[in-house]
């Protein structure tokens, strides 16, 4: 079935959920009134409903009753328990897309049973339509699960289909990454106002030049050392700049960190 003939239903209507369904509704993936949610938060669903035009539903089991795809939008603390009330509820032309952090494709297929599955590990980027997604395939799920999960997260930027035992480095990079990126601007602007620029001005030009070069990679496939020679100059300001940079271990500093997110992200995973 074509994914603009699906019913897809969250669990959990947070800050990624929510973004999701924009995403969705936004690219025209599919009609608000294929789309449906279910939360808690009573007033944050209603809010939704108003905003969207979506459905609510009354409890979690009504909405594995009503849709074809099910996105696990919760926190992984609280999962276990979300899942274990809806045992014996689904059924296995369904699909079960989880967000949770940590949560493994065993953990999930032993609470849900022989029901296809798919792992994301997304980023908060996915909340401006900017994401960088990595999925993983349970082993009751099939290539078109795999297209299927990948149309959805493409609605707020991009994904891979990747073994689970890279999502780790996946957590370490792109979804630990953006914190990386945030220090970065953060010391840019720092040093900006430290030569006397308006801290205003200083942390637009610092966030613009960060989006900036990142397009740039984006639009030309050019390799970022490609890129870097482009404004490296002989003697000029930028070699001297880079230089210190290495100095410091910069890159070194930088592979160092995401290496130790992905292992800490594998520890919480066992």
């Amino acid at each position: 079935m074509p994914i603009g003939e699906k019913r897809l239903g969250f669990i959990g209507a947070g800050a990624m959920g929510s973004a999701l369904m924009k995403g969705v509704l936004e690219r025209g993936i599919l009609p608000a009134a294929q789309v449906y949610v279910s939360d808690p938060d009573g007033e944050r669903v209603k809010l939704l409903v108003s905003q969207l035009g979506i459905n609510s539903v009354q409890g979690n089991e009504e909405l594995v009753k009503e849709v074809d795809v099910v996105v696990l939008a919760v926190k992984p603390q609280i999962i276990t328990t979300v899942l274990e009330e809806l045992k014996g509820k689904w059924s296995s032309s369904q699909l079960v897309i989880s967000i949770a952090a940590g949560i493994t494709l065993g953990k999930l297929e032993g609470l849900l049973g022989d029901i296809p599955v798919a792992r994301v590990m997304p980023n908060t980027p996915c909340l401006v339509g900017a994401g960088a997604a990595g999925i993983a395939l349970g082993g009751f799920a099939t290539p078109e699960h795999g297209q299927l999960a990948q149309e959805i997260f493409a609605a707020v930027g991009e994904a891979f289909l990747l073994p689970e035992e890279l999502l780790d480095a996946v957590t370490g990079l792109s979804g630990s990454g953006p914190a990386y990126c945030y220090l970065f601007i953060e010391a840019l602007a720092d040093a900006g106002v430290r030569e006397g620029l308006p801290r205003k001005v200083a942390q637009r030009l610092a966030a613009m030049t960060l989006k900036g070069s990142a397009q740039m990679v984006l639009d030309t496939n050019k390799h970022p050392g490609e890129l870097k020679d482009m404004v490296t100059s002989p003697a000029g300001t930028t070699i001297e700049a880079v230089s210190f940079l290495e100095d410091r271990a910069f890159r070194g500093t930088v592979m160092a960190a995401v290496r130790n997110a992905a292992r800490r992200s594998r520890e919480m995973g066992e």
